[in-house]
């Protein structure tokens, strides 16, 4: 019976161990680490993936940047302006070290304006609708293109 017991933990160890090594590209936001709206957040953002970028576009029908931000936050209980330089006014900055899944994360792809905002997954990890032609997508904050536009990331908790 002894062994029967330690074959079964060995082997429930063993399919955890398994599990942890499968990547998918999701994030792994935690719902007791960083709580259910946060958890949420993310969640609806990642239902969205793949969905076209249209300019000024506000539902699954077709996203762009702050009409994908303000849509996952509105499902979530929240309201967003639509623009992304007025998300980035009306949030409390936080440190992209200190920011946390469910924040948002703010780029100035031309100029000094704002203009660009992502949904933070965590580990400079991101998700937002790209540009015309693109679809809504996963993206790194380290990648050369963003982390030299990168502007600076908000909480709206």
């Amino acid at each position: 019976m002894k062994r029967f017991f330690c074959c079964i933990i060995f082997l429930s160890l063993f399919s955890i161990f398994l599990s942890s090594c499968a990547t998918t590209g999701r994030s792994s936001v935690s719902y007791l680490v960083h709580g259910p709206k946060r958890y949420s957040i993310v969640k609806t953002a990642e239902r969205y993936v793949g969905v076209r970028y249209k300019y000024g576009g506000t539902t699954p029908e077709g996203f762009d940047c702050s009409g994908y931000s303000s849509y996952v936050y509105k499902i979530n209980g929240f309201t967003l302006p639509h623009s992304a330089q007025q998300q980035y006014a009306k949030g409390r900055r936080v440190p992209i070290k200190k920011a946390k899944p469910g924040d948002l994360v703010f780029f100035r792809i031309s100029g000094w304006k704002i203009s660009h905002v992502g949904i933070y997954l965590g580990d400079y990890k991101f998700i937002h609708a790209p540009s015309r032609g693109k679809r809504v997508c996963y993206d790194d904050i380290r990648k050369d293109y963003w982390r030299k536009r990168y502007a600076g990331t908000v909480t709206y908790f």
